[in-house]
């Protein structure tokens, strides 16, 4: 019987990255015939005792990118990624064909800001957004927050803000409207406390120079652990948003694959 093996791309990494004791990324090369649009996401995995072992990742690398990219988190125990965490370069990994999510820009109606909320490993879809020329063809300016506990954790966000600066192209096409915002709860740092109680009490805004939402013109997407995306939702709520998707779109929407 097929076990969907032959439905896979095989891929063969071609680098790897570690950032702390439970958080890597690692980049592949990307089949010719692969799409995808910036944001979605994708099962990745390994092939185990001759069936595929897989989780859903999100794409950090954008659209037009060669390879594929991706963040994830080390569980020492977990069925993938006690193994996916010691992948080298020249291994092979699988990758479902059909990629799909939420957190696209034709999920959100027309706008002039667009908050993209991440906590820990929430922040690769955003990686890939933000490196998408069409998100500053459609936005007059983009902010990208990350928090996580410790300031280690916020290490791939930092790299990637230092790789947009240094690329001579994206630098030129973001042209300066990308703000990156990052707080952690669990020691000092410029901005301590969950995302949730700086956007409540005006912190975030008041550090981004912007008023609170407007569903006239803040469009939002959302994408961490199930209490951040449930709090922000309502946050975002509470200030005349409504929830989009593919076939409706709106003003914010919430990656719901990863949640739990």
């Amino acid at each position: 019987m097929p076990n969907g093996l032959d439905l896979m791309y095989r891929e063969v990494v071609v680098e790897t990255r570690h950032y702390t004791d439970r958080l890597f990324s690692f980049r592949t090369t990307r089949p010719q015939s692969f799409r995808f649009r910036s944001g979605e996401f994708a099962m990745v995995g390994l092939e185990t005792d001759g069936k595929p072992l897989l989780r859903a990742y999100s794409i950090a690398s954008p659209s037009w990118a060669e390879t594929l990219e991706f963040f994830s988190i080390k569980v020492a125990d977990g069925p993938l990624t006690s193994r996916l965490q010691n992948v080298k370069e020249g291994d092979e990994i699988i990758i479902n064909r059909k990629p799909t999510g939420t957190l696209v820009l034709d999920a959100l109606l027309p706008g002039k800001t667009l908050y993209l909320i991440s906590t820990g490993t929430g922040i690769a879809p955003f990686a890939s957004i933000v490196r998408d020329p069409k998100t500053y063809e459609q936005y007059e300016r983009v902010i990208l927050t990350h928090s996580c506990r410790w300031v280690p954790e916020l290490a791939y966000g930092s790299v990637l803000m230092q790789t947009i600066e240094e690329d001579e192209v994206l630098r030129e096409i973001v042209g300066g409207r990308l703000t990156y915002f990052s707080s952690v709860t669990r020691e000092d740092h410029t901005h301590v406390g969950r995302i949730t109680k700086l956007i409540d009490d005006g912190t975030l805004f008041a550090t981004v120079g912007e008023a609170p939402w407007d569903p006239a013109k803040d469009r939002v997407m959302i994408c961490g652990s199930t209490a951040m995306t449930n709090d922000v939702g309502n946050a975002c709520k509470r200030h005349g948003l409504t929830e989009g998707s593919n076939s409706r779109p709106a003003d914010f929407v919430i990656e719901k694959a990863f949640v739990g």
